[in-house]
């Protein structure tokens, strides 16, 4: 690890301002990506501030019902709120789905939202990776690739991101709150957050230098049963080959409200409108979930060993959504 300074951040707009001064600063809270990365020497931060004791970790009711959520609250303590158990299951889900009890009790909300891909080729700095080092090149197009992206990648990058509670809050409808080095503060649909590679895939997310998070809300709880479903190489501690978040209201027998994301098939948490389409006012039943299935991968292009994804995720939409509609 290479040498770096640390000042503890006093304030909100003194933290943001602290890290805008410097090119080579980063935020640190819980640290549990970050100091990994700098281990790698692939992080190499000169200095470093620390914001995880600012007052950002409360979980409040909003005045219409909803929850606002610190950017510090840590994953364990969101995930086991009775309010987010009892009206937003699939994210109390989500969250226990992801790393170890120990991390989760040190990883933070925002945190969560901004960690990096765990793309094998990115943490590798004898590997060229141009979302590591720009314009060196994919070596994970033509390498081994099974665990990377079939929807939204380009040709200069195949990573897929690796939050489970990012994808659960994109199909919540999630708004996230920051606060400028220059003291404003802005907030943007969480599907606003993180950038598709293109030709720029160091650039991860839409926020501006020093700006920092400071809080998600969520809206009211979305009519209807929710799920998550994530499916990986092994039971616990690893990351998702493919995930489900979905919500669906059903009435009558037809389905009058659909919300489908999906992880580990894409460089940021998908939101997949071409699936909720498909499930609009149709009969719920095998029939709509397939077509729903099809629609959500109709775009998925699997070059090499992340080939049989696409298939995986179609079953994983079928299977969660079937689940979500047991007495149709």
């Amino acid at each position: 690890m290479r040498p770096f300074t640390y000042e503890r951040a006093t304030g909100l707009r003194e933290a943001a301002a602290a890290v805008a001064a410097r090119p080579d600063a980063k935020f640190i809270a819980g640290g549990t990506n970050l100091l990994d990365l700098m281990k790698l020497e692939i992080e190499r931060p000169t200095h470093l501030v620390d914001i995880s004791r600012l007052p950002l970790r409360r979980i409040e009711e909003t005045s219409d019902g909803g929850l606002h959520i610190g950017a510090q609250v840590p994953n364990s303590d969101l995930a086991a709120d009775a309010r987010v158990r009892t009206r937003y299951p699939l994210l109390s889900q989500a969250l226990l789905s992801g790393a170890s009890a120990q991390l989760r009790n040190k990883a933070s909300t925002a945190g969560n939202l901004l960690q990096r891909t765990r793309c094998p080729y990115f943490q590798d700095a004898g590997m060229p990776c141009n979302k590591r080092v720009p314009g060196s090149g994919c070596a994970a197009r033509g390498g081994y690739n099974r665990a990377h992206a079939i929807l939204g990648a380009s040709e200069a990058c195949i990573a897929v991101h690796p939050s489970d509670m990012a994808v659960a809050m994109t199909a919540l409808d999630a708004r996230v709150e920051t606060i400028l080095p220059d003291g404003r503060a802005r907030t943007l649909p969480i599907g606003e957050l993180h950038r598709l590679p293109g030709d720029t895939p160091h650039l991860e997310n839409n926020l501006a230098a020093g700006e920092m998070i400071t809080a998600v809300t969520l809206p009211p709880p979305p009519p209807g049963r929710q799920l998550y479903r994530k499916i990986r190489d092994r039971a616990s501690y690893a990351f998702a080959l493919v995930s489900v978040a979905a919500v669906v209201e059903v009435a009558s027998g037809r389905i009058r409200n659909a919300r489908i994301a999906m992880g580990g098939v894409a460089p940021k948490p998908w939101r997949s409108a071409e699936a909720e389409g498909a499930l609009a006012d149709r009969a719920a039943g095998d029939r709509s979930y397939a077509a729903a299935a099809d629609a959500a991968l109709s775009d998925a292009r699997g070059d090499g060993h992340v080939a049989f994804k696409i298939e995986l995720a179609k079953r994983a939409l079928r299977r969660s959504l079937a689940d979500l509609t047991p007495d149709r």
